[in-house]
């Protein structure tokens, strides 16, 4: 397998942009990141775009936008994780040596990454829509789950809703310095419990909004990035994407999934949790992010809670996460999130990041969920 270099991102801010079509949002984020690396959309050798319920091909409609010029274009929807999963696909045609340049998009509408649904006329408020997430999807709201995971954590380890709502506090902070964050405006702790309830003990901060956006990445074998000079350099250390080996609850799905997944990139990248600077993790709801940091090995099974309250998971902190606002703050449009993960953790180990800056960053984790049963994490390092 040959190594593998990620040598241009871009991102189409997340939130709202109802006169975008898919094809559009995701042309303009495929052209920045040619752009940051200095190529055209012609040296691309294959794409590979991440939507969830975007219809029929939509990364052909990207192409379109920039204009066909016969290359492989794959579409996958593996729900939250399907930029994630993008992304992996272009690094395994990189690895293997089928090409040299490959590109990994993901694109994402409110309405049609949905499919069909969409909320009762009653709840038509700007908030409501941006908070969709706490609407129903299968047989229980996603919401309702996490409520439930989120009172059995109160049960288990004695977490308090204060230190839950410390999550939204700290990633809206974080998002404070994005400019392509969805929710940039401060919280407060007291303002967190006072926000209209979504499913009891669950608030709407507690919750991610979804909304618009696209994110892409240009990647490239590593022999070649470095003939042409590309620095600092950012390399995949370790591409892993699991399914569950047990069946069950989703909570116990998520968390084992997350455990065996990161055991085998860090086994892959050849470093553990103590040689990771920052972490961008699937926080669609403030309880995941304290789950998942355990999961990973970053603390033991019950302390997350406190990791958090200690400001360890802040920047400046021992091992920040959600950089640039996780999804409870830069927001989630399903299909480009994973991407979004890599466009941050990109500037950040190349020192770019401005006023979120990780100081002295060195390799970076990006973590993806997607319902069902799908977990995609990569390692990235600066080299």
């Amino acid at each position: 397998m040959r190594r593998v270099a990620v040598v241009g991102v871009g991102m189409v801010a997340f939130g709202r942009h109802p006169e975008r079509t898919l094809g559009e949002l995701g042309a303009d984020a495929v052209t920045e990141a040619l752009g940051d690396a200095s190529l055209g959309w012609k040296d691309a050798r294959s794409m590979f775009c991440g939507v969830v319920g975007g219809g029929m091909t939509p990364g052909t409609r990207v192409g379109n936008e920039l204009g066909l010029t016969g290359l492989p274009i794959v579409n996958i929807d593996n729900a939250s994780a399907s930029g994630s999963s993008a992304f992996r696909a272009a690094y395994m045609d990189i690895a293997s040596g089928r090409v040299d340049v490959s590109i990994a998009a993901g694109i994402g509408k409110s309405g049609r990454s949905l499919g069909d649904l969409r909320p009762p006329a009653s709840h038509g408020t700007a908030e409501y829509r941006a908070n969709l997430a706490g609407w129903a999807q299968g047989a229980m709201p996603p919401a309702g789950v996490f409520a439930l995971r989120s009172r059995r954590r109160m049960h288990d380890f004695g977490c308090t809703i204060e230190q839950l709502a410390m999550v939204a506090v700290k990633n809206r902070r974080h998002a404070s310095f994005n400019p392509y964050a969805q929710l940039r405006k401060p919280l407060t702790v007291e303002e967190v419990l006072a926000a209209r309830m979504i499913a009891d003990p669950l608030t709407v901060p507690h919750c991610c909004p979804v909304g618009d956006g696209a994110a892409a990445a240009v990647l490239m074998s590593e022999d070649r990035a470095r003939a042409l000079g590309y620095g600092p350099l950012v390399t995949i250390e370790a591409s892993v994407f699991r399914t569950p080996t047990l069946a069950g609850d989703t909570e116990s799905q998520d968390a084992d999934t997350t455990r065996l997944t990161c055991m085998e990139a860090y086994a892959e990248a050849g470093m553990g949790p103590k040689e990771i600077d920052l972490v961008q993790v699937h926080d669609a709801f403030t309880v995941e992010e304290i789950e998942y940091c355990e999961s990973m090995g970053f603390c033991e099974v019950g302390e997350g809670e406190r990791m958090v309250e200690r400001g360890e998971m802040t920047i400046g902190g021992k091992i920040p996460f959600s950089t640039d606002g996780g999804l409870l703050s830069r927001g989630h449009p399903l299909g480009p999130t994973g991407l979004a993960q890599v466009w941050e953790t990109v500037l950040q180990l190349r020192g770019q990041a401005g006023n979120r800056q990780v100081e002295g960053a060195r390799a970076g984790l990006a973590h993806m969920v997607g319902v069902g049963g799908v977990c995609v994490i990569h390692i990235l390092r600066r080299g």
